[in-house]
């Protein structure tokens, strides 16, 4: 039965990290939007029914009933049309742009003067006679193709500005600004994965290889060989043959002072067949050994430990001098400085990750649908990371600070995730839009550099049509991740 609690009470932590990092992400949005006097009319987690809202100012905050994203709707994020439609307003949230714009086609055919556009039940097209009949668009027939896409679009989700109010709309904004607002969000994120990974770094610390040793093997098995016992060909270890045993303290080398255990291993790996002096201390004693390293294969690693893999995926094996003793591990806590580079390490390796997608993907369903293992570095939707916080809950036998330790990094990672994956540039994604501001920039400069008229803001707009196309793709992904974590999980227990 506590195993049951703790297992909900991880999911239930997982689920306020995630709400936590989604409205943290929108307010990087809402803050620099009001800064700049952009109108924002609702900042909202979540999508769907709203569960609770409250109006500040010209602005609802408010919670939806499906917490898997957020978003802040600005008014006039897109500039008018070419028929003199007043320009609409849109949103920063990846979701709620799918409902938003998935209603474009059907909502787009038989509306009334009267109705409504928007959820937020602002108001559509201003009324004939301030328009002009000859210039509604309403009065023209539904386009076809996907220039009919763009503008279904627009007659979906248009929403007027306010009498005097042109002058606070999204497109006006200078792209640079424009630039800021966008990546406010996932600066957020940034930002929390700096907090959540400092605090794991240097106030929990991570396991790291001392001066100590914590067991000496009999013999020197290679790396290639899937022996996991000793044979009667494989050479005896050197470390053993010298007398060393586990608990002994390495403290120099040759008269050179150790401090860190890789000292040790790039002196003997560079060693082979040369005797070495070692001071060791044993039982508060120092005595002086004398070992020579033998040549071995084993697998190569890079400087924080990790596997070098080649250009085929497989590890790497080095030829080194070994002596067949293994360190022991201490918790130590990491000075500042390591967590930019921790950060730095983790937004590397989720831009591979997103690189090798399509093939992951490819695994990702021979698994849900075949005989095929999940990879347990593989994409897992928000039903997995919840059912990894579960289980981290609930093993009872880890203490409660590794428990904690592990889901402040699981939280890091996933703020790490949401600001990579966010700056893709492709509509509805936040860097989508850097990337619309960044052309209108350049578009922009180029005229002043031509002696041109200004061409005014970028319509992007017009990338509806990919922004459904991107929206059905990873729609898809989604559905299929969320159903191989139910079918065939990711599991920390194997």
């Amino acid at each position: 039965m506590t195993e049951v609690l703790l297992y909900i009470l991880g999911i239930l932590i997982i689920v306020i990290g995630v709400a936590l990092s989604i409205g943290l992400h929108e307010i990087g949005h809402l803050l620099p939007a009001k800064l700049f006097g952009v109108k924002v009319t609702q900042y909202m987690i979540g999508f769907g029914p709203t569960l609770w809202s409250r109006r500040k100012g010209e602005t609802e905050y408010g919670v939806k009933a499906i917490p898997l994203g957020g978003y802040i709707a600005m008014t006039g994020m897109y500039p008018p049309g070419k028929h003199g439609e007043r320009a609409r307003a849109s949103t920063t949230g990846f979701l709620n742009t799918v409902v938003q714009e998935g209603a474009a086609l059907p909502a787009a055919k038989g509306r009334t003067d009267q109705e409504p556009v928007g959820s937020d039940g602002l108001s559509g097209f201003p009324d004939r006679s301030a328009a002009g009949a000859e210039d509604d668009p309403r009065d023209s027939p539904v386009p076809r193709g996907l220039a009919g896409l763009v503008d279904d679009a627009r007659l979906a989700s248009a929403e007027t500005i306010e009498a005097g109010e042109d002058h606070r709309a999204f497109y006006r904004l200078p792209p640079w600004k424009k630039i800021v607002i966008m990546l406010g969000g996932p600066f957020m994120n940034l930002v929390l994965a700096f907090v959540f990974f400092g605090i794991v770094l240097m106030g929990f610390g991570v396991p790291q290889y001392g001066t100590s040793i914590a067991a000496v093997s009999e013999c020197l098995i290679p790396a290639s060989s899937d022996a996991e016992t000793c044979g009667a060909t494989d050479p005896p270890a050197p470390g053993a043959a010298a007398g060393l045993q586990p608990g002994d303290r390495i403290v120099a080398i040759g008269g050179q002072e150790i401090t860190e255990w890789k000292q040790i291993r790039d002196t003997i790996s560079a060693a082979p067949g040369v005797p070495l002096d070692l001071l060791v201390e044993r039982d508060g004693a120092q005595l002086m050994l004398t070992v020579t390293p033998a040549e071995n294969q084993r697998w190569a690693v890079d400087d924080r430990g990790n596997t070098v893999k080649g250009a085929d995926g497989e590890p790497v094996v080095e030829t080194v001098g070994m002596i067949g003793v293994v360190p022991a591990s201490e918790i130590v806590q990491q000075p500042i400085t390591e967590v930019p580079v921790f950060v730095g390490d983790s937004v590397g390796q989720m831009v591979g990750v997103i690189l090798g997608l399509p093939q992951r993907m490819v695994d990702v369903w021979n698994a849900a649908f075949g005989a095929e293992e999940r990879d347990p570095n593989g994409p897992i939707s928000v039903v997995g990371v919840g059912r990894i916080a579960g289980e981290i809950a609930s093993m009872e036998e880890a203490p409660v600070t590794a428990r904690a330790q592990s889901m402040l990094s699981l939280l890091g990672s996933l703020n790490v995730a949401l600001f990579v994956f966010n700056l893709l540039p492709l509509m509805p994604l936040d860097g989508g839009h850097v990337a619309g501001a960044l052309y209108e920039w350049l578009r922009r400069g180029w005229a002043r550099i031509r002696r041109k008229p200004d061409p005014g803001p970028v319509d992007t707009a017009r990338m509806v049509p990919i922004t459904f196309a991107v929206v059905i793709v990873l729609g898809a992904m989604s559905l299929l991740l969320i159903y191989a974590d139910l079918v065939k999980p990711v599991s920390l227990l194997g």
